[in-house]
């Protein structure tokens, strides 16, 4: 999550930087998205990869990002992505004078437009308006109900972004976002900014989740992390999840890339856990921590002995590991807006609810064209994919 610090000296610019520079800057930040780092260029080899730098007027590096190209269909021209980044001061009042330099760099390189997904929170509600929401008939949208907290910085940043030029990209109409626009998250930190313990956060939990937490060490489920070696037994459970819940699953080897592309920025930063009962996995996770954000990633859960809670287990496992490496926050990642009753995601959205969290919007993802004709035939192109 982005920090107040005071404004960079005008003028600001931007330019190529190395992936070591890259990673030594995220390091002085409290956090960024594991998406926004150096490490991630190499999970994602079918785009062409650089690293960019703000400079103020000292000559000092002010701000970060991992832009991602993707070519055009037989032209040498690309969309440029920035996934949940840039890394930069988005309390700023003026934020084109850090946005223009950045696209003027990436038309440089052929961009024939940008993308960018500001990681801001806009709007939160708390466990208790979601779960009200689901059992209100009246209630299909997150955004039908009244938000518990406004964000002041992700309001204005909203209204910048639309003033210059940007247009915001949905789910629906044009080419759908890539990151989820809507979170589920538990605090680790209480309003005060204290860090709350294992106690807190497990109160803070509904009656079912301490319950299954329980029911899972009564069973005498066992949670260990694991090595390199065992993401052959991850990526088992994973393709038996995906053949049941009907999504298409990831090769092995996207696995093992990530885990050889964070650990080697990290060893901490990717960490795999496995949830075995009677020497059978039942479930298993992949979570990854920057600085003060860890992410649940991955998850596999097996059919059989879905009675003994493994994936309680696991959860409560990494939620207390981030707590000890010292996290504020606790993304399980994405959730779909709706909260219609009868929808098929309303499942994994109960599933999160139960953690105590909230539910937090971010400002989404947001496209400036570059070359407006080239853009209109992506969208296109895309649209015709799918």
């Amino acid at each position: 999550m982005p920090t107040e610090r005071p404004t960079a000296p005008r003028p600001i610019t931007v330019r190529a930087i190395t992936a070591e520079d890259h990673g030594a800057y995220l390091a002085t930040l409290p956090s960024a998205s594991f998406l926004q780092t150096p490490g991630w260029a190499e999970v994602k080899p079918e785009w062409r990869s650089e690293s960019l730098g703000w400079f103020d007027a000292d000559g000092t590096l002010c701000g970060a990002a991992l832009v991602l190209h993707r070519s055009l269909p037989r032209l040498n021209r690309t969309l440029a992505y920035l996934p949940e980044g840039p890394a930069i001061d988005w309390y700023d009042d003026n934020l084109g004078d850090w946005l223009a330099p950045m696209v003027a760099h990436l038309k440089s390189q052929g961009a024939f437009a940008v993308r960018i997904g500001p990681p801001v929170a806009v709007n939160r509600w708390s466990a208790a308006q979601v779960k009200e929401g689901i059992a209100d008939a009246d209630v299909r949208l997150l955004r039908q109900i009244a938000p518990a907290e406004r964000c002041a910085t992700g309001a204005r940043v909203l209204a910048q972004l639309a003033e210059l030029g940007w247009r915001h990209q949905g789910v629906e109409g044009g080419f759908a976002a890539g990151q989820p626009e809507f979170v589920f998250q538990i605090p680790l930190v209480d309003a005060e900014g204290d860090r709350r313990s294992e106690d807190d956060v497990l109160k803070g939990m509904n009656q079912l989740w301490r319950r299954n937490i329980k029911k899972a060490a009564k069973e005498g489920v066992e949670v260990t992390l694991g090595s390199r070696a065992d993401l052959a037994a991850f990526h088992e459970l994973y393709r038996h999840t995906a053949e049941r819940d009907h999504f298409t699953p990831r090769p092995a080897s996207y696995f093992e890339t990530m885990h050889d592309a964070l650990t080697a920025e990290d060893p901490e930063r990717f960490k795999l856990w496995l949830a075995r009962h009677d020497g059978d996995l039942v479930a298993a996770t992949i979570a990854i921590q920057v600085g003060e954000h860890a992410w649940y990633s991955y998850g596999a859960s097996s059919t059989e002995k879905r009675e003994v809670r493994g994936s309680n287990a696991v959860q409560w496992a990494m939620i207390r590991d981030a707590l000890a490496h010292g996290a504020t926050v606790y993304d399980l990642r994405g959730i779909t807006e709706t909260l219609d009753a009868e929808d098929s995601h309303v499942g994994l959205i109960q599933f999160k609810v139960g953690t105590g969290g909230e539910a937090v919007q971010y400002a989404g993802e947001w496209d400036l064209p570059v070359n407006r004709a080239l853009y209109k035939a992506f969208d296109l192109y895309m649209k015709r994919r799918g």
